[in-house]
């Protein structure tokens, strides 16, 4: 049994009766007098999703990702799959389970919602098998969305078959994934999303509706250079956002213009500055620490300065935005 699989919370089943051990679950719930559904509405369903904690994640990060889970599944009501593999030392030949499940009211007295989990434990011997089991815990005719966490290896990854041909979305997070994986050949790359580019949300919305009160023609006279400034801990945010100016300036026009990304040790989380020929101007900067950005901008009808609100996505709505939009 992995550290990982102990720690998340449950109740201990046998791999052969999930299905019949979650209706148990519920009824002794019940006699309990805990929250618990009272009717098939409650357990509305929507989607089905697979969490698959990789070899790298710690315990600690395995708690919080469970709970980004359990938050996401208050949203939207789904089957939760995780997984937790074994380390590749293990002696272990079998597969364990633990179930888990929750109720909480929605958006009226009387709307309650429950989300089900099922955990996964397994050994590296058996990973052949780890994807029937998985077909037969998710609920059937609804989609399935797919998150590998903190994988050690793509070409790992890419063995899961099932899992990343049947899923809807792949989710993925270039912050912490292998180098490799946002263009590794997965069997259906067009399915896959980043996550950092979804936490990106609120920046890329208040960049663009800054942006959008100027003719495109406007924001590429005169255009020479753009510079993307950023501290460490947002390098994977700091590249998408410049792959998404860079493909913005081109609807306006602005065809093979890089934007150029550096590293900085101190400062505000973002820098962004335009560099004109002309007496054109255009400056922003984001501080995700503290809330706050501000805008300076100059395209000839005057200096323009707006302060404004800066954040990412909560990794629940991150979860959300990467699997629907």
């Amino acid at each position: 049994m992995s550290e990982i699989f102990k720690a998340l919370p449950g109740i201990e089943v046998p791999v052969s009766s999930i299905k019949h051990s979650m209706t148990r679950m519920w009824d002794d719930i019940a006699d309990a007098g805990g929250n618990a559904p009272t009717h098939d509405d409650a357990k509305a369903t929507q989607v089905n999703f697979v969490v698959q904690l990789g070899l790298h994640t710690t315990v600690e990060d395995a708690i919080e990702q469970f709970q980004t889970a359990v938050r996401f599944s208050r949203r939207y009501p789904c089957r939760v799959v995780v997984l937790c593999p074994m380390p590749d030392e293990s002696t272990e030949t079998e597969m364990r389970a633990k179930i888990y499940g929750e109720c909480h009211l929605g958006k009226s007295k009387g709307d309650t919602r429950c989300c089900e989990f099922v955990m996964l434990n397994y050994p590296f011997r058996a990973r052949p098998y780890v994807e029937d089991q998985v077909s037969i815990c998710l609920s059937t005719d609804l989609p399935l969305y797919y998150w590998p966490h903190r994988f050690i290896s793509s070409a790992r990854i890419s063995q899961f078959q099932y899992l990343l041909n049947r899923s809807k979305r792949v989710l993925l997070d270039s912050a912490i994934t292998p180098a490799d994986s946002l263009t590794f050949p997965w069997p259906k790359p067009e399915v896959v999303r980043d996550l950092a580019f979804a936490r990106l949300l609120p920046v890329r919305q208040t960049i663009g509706q800054f942006l959008s009160a100027y003719a495109p023609a406007m924001l590429i006279d005169g255009l020479q250079s753009v510079t993307l400034t950023h501290q460490h801990n947002v390098a994977a945010e700091a590249r998408v956002l410049a792959k998404w100016l860079a493909e913005r300036l081109a609807d306006c026009g602005a065809k093979d213009l890089p934007v150029d990304t550096r590293p900085h040790s101190d400062g505000v989380s973002f820098e962004l500055d335009f560099s004109y020929g002309n007496a054109h101007r255009f400056h922003w900067r984001g501080d995700l620490a503290h809330g706050s950005g501000y805008f300076e901008a100059d395209f000839g009808s005057g200096k323009t300065t707006l302060p404004t609100a800066v954040s990412l996505l909560a990794p629940e709505a991150a979860l959300g935005e990467a699997m629907f939009f």
